[in-house]
């Protein structure tokens, strides 16, 4: 089978485009075959080597998202069968052969039912984007109905899921983006008001777009450049949540202090394993209820896997990106 296979560490250049053995599904294992495969900054940071939470041993098959139909299952699997339409979300697989291939065997935990209102493409958007949203949320701010949460940078992969999980549940939401197609995207995924965070002084619409009520909830997704301006318009006692980060900052103390505010750092790999399902498990909820309609932006063939590796870096975030694999 075809599959993209990195046999050092580097930069884009390691992703090769390859035939592999195709693998076989064990007990407790299934075997799924991938239409389309997420792809997620965090597999840059891994192609480079030396992340802090995930070194694999070489030669590696990248990815960790992706969707399509089962295609054989391994002993023990009763809740899944081959022609399920599924979702695989892998990042805390206890085995995962990468989804950036025509096929990927997994744990059986970790692939869901994907319906058939949600296309394959969209599928993909679901994995590391759609846990890191709901453990945001809901692990680690505890978000509540009623409450207004502010997630800034909302154009974004995890960003859209976040707006609609959020608003699934009675949240007042506003988002950010930085361009005039992201903020369209930001109102698609329904939040009730959308800044432009391009502009100078674009934190100044928050007391009108919140009745003066202000902000309960910050998902933060560049914080060496946010973090400070977060804690202007935020309630006390409010939750940040430290979703993405690429530097430092200077930082004072006093803001948390004032407020009482939580800052809480977040990441998909310290998930403990039981709230990493029940992310998995609300997610195939609101699937299926019509909380979630994810968003696809980029979409790039299988064999160009380096240049979505750039694009996801440089470019600015408008959907999820996806790599297209095999025809429906």
């Amino acid at each position: 089978m075809k599959a993209i296979q990195m046999s050092a560490f580097g930069g884009p250049e390691v992703l090769n485009y390859v035939d592999v053995e195709e693998p076989v599904p064990s007990e407790n294992e299934v075997r799924v075959k991938l239409h389309y495969a997420g792809v997620n900054p965090a597999e840059t940071y891994i192609r480079q080597g030396g992340y802090a939470f995930f070194e694999p041993e070489l030669p590696y098959i990248p990815g960790f998202d992706g969707a399509g139909v089962v295609d054989e299952v391994g002993p023990g699997v009763t809740r899944l069968k081959p022609g399920d339409r599924v979702f695989v979300s892998s990042s805390l697989a206890n085995l995962t052969t990468g989804t950036y291939a025509e096929k990927v065997v997994c744990d059986a935990d970790v692939v869901y039912q994907l319906p058939e209102s949600i296309s394959f493409e969209q599928g993909a958007a679901l994995g590391v984007p759609g846990t890191a949203a709901y453990r945001a949320l809901f692990h680690r701010a505890r978000v509540k109905p009623g409450e207004t949460v502010f997630i800034h940078g909302a154009s974004g992969g995890v960003g859209l899921l976040a707006v609609q999980l959020a608003k699934y549940i009675g949240a007042k939401v506003i988002g950010t983006a930085g361009t005039e197609e992201g903020i369209e995207l930001v109102k698609q995924a329904g939040a009730d008001a959308v800044l432009n965070h391009s502009e100078p002084g674009y934190l100044d619409a928050i007391p009108s777009t919140t009745d003066n009520q202000g902000i309960d909830v910050i998902l933060e997704m560049l914080a060496n450049v946010n973090l400070v301006k977060d804690f202007t318009y935020l309630n006390k006692y409010g939750r940040i949540v430290i979703v993405g980060n690429r530097g430092s900052l200077d930082f004072n103390p006093r803001l948390a202090m004032g407020k009482e505010a939580d800052i809480l750092g977040m990441a998909v790999w310290n998930a403990p394993i039981d709230e990493y399902n029940e992310s998995l498990i609300g997610i195939e909820a609101a699937l299926k209820n019509g909380g979630l309609n994810p968003i696809v932006g980029k979409i790039y063939p299988l064999k160009e896997a380096q240049k979505a590796h750039v694009e996801i870096i440089e470019g600015k975030a408008k959907g999820k990106m996806v790599l297209k694999i095999n025809e429906k």
